[in-house]
């Protein structure tokens, strides 16, 4: 009876980990006199600490379009104390101002079995688009990121084409903040997709700052997202009508 009894919250735990946060649409209202958040994310530790997560990958397949030998992947981009490739939002926004033109879908291409861009951004129900412009096959796989548990997003099979093969398939995470993207055909291929539930957001700048514009006076919950790294512990934080405040983050040398 205790066996079964342990068998059945597993499952229940376990299907509870997927199931939709339900959440009101965000809605486009208009924005008189909105304030600001602009910071700084640093990376504590060094260039040697970040450079320990370089990922080295063997190409064995495919070598004549995908290259022979080793392929590094650089999962912790810093500059000085400045972390890059990553993304500070605001979380749960109900309203505010329009999405920014042209930042609703994203395109990632395969060339020479490498994924480019290696980060990106996109709107929530917006549309990812994979172009494989190689003479050979890949399969795109996204996982939603949900903690330390994945939930595939898009699983396709891209077969060579003497034209660049497209893929466009809409994306809706229900719990994640981003994605992990793979191919299946070459497990040297890895990129990142930050979605965004609300255009307040920025992607931090090469010196590590950012800021994020228009937002309607009121309390905020402010979080960071990286692809590779442990984010950074979210901050609470009241804007004020055109007034501008300061938010910055700190990510340890801890891998998620």
């Amino acid at each position: 009876m205790k066996k079964t009894l342990s068998v059945v919250l597993s499952s229940v735990i376990a299907s509870a980990l997927f199931l939709p946060a339900h959440a009101a649409p965000y809605k486009v209202v208009e924005v008189a006199n909105g304030g600001n958040i602009t910071g700084k994310v640093i990376f504590k530790g060094s260039q040697e600490e970040a450079d320990k997560h370089t990922k080295k990958y063997t190409s064995i397949k495919d070598e004549k379009v995908c290259g022979k030998g080793p392929r590094k992947i650089q999962y912790v981009r810093i500059n000085g104390n400045a972390l890059n490739d990553v993304v500070v939002y605001l979380y749960k926004v109900k309203e505010g101002k329009e999405w920014p033109e042209g930042k609703t879908n994203t395109t990632i291409k395969q060339e020479k079995c490498e994924f480019m861009p290696f980060f990106t951004v996109m709107a929530n129900k917006g549309e990812l688009t994979a172009i494989n412009t190689d003479a050979v096959a890949h399969n795109i796989h996204t996982y939603e990121m949900i903690g330390r548990a994945k939930k595939t997003a898009i699983n396709v099979s891209q077969p060579p084409t003497e034209e660049p093969g497209k893929v466009t398939k809409e994306i809706n995470l229900k719990r994640g903040a981003g994605m992990k993207v793979e191919c299946d055909q070459h497990d040297f291929m890895h990129s990142f997709v930050f979605v965004a539930k609300n255009p307040y957001y920025a992607v931090v700048n090469e010196d590590g700052t950012y800021q994020i514009e228009d937002i309607p006076a009121g309390k905020y919950k402010v979080k960071t997202w990286h692809g590779y790294l442990k984010d950074a512990k979210k901050q609470k934080v009241t804007v004020k009508a055109g007034h501008t405040e300061t938010v910055d983050f700190e990510y340890k040398n801890k891998k998620k």
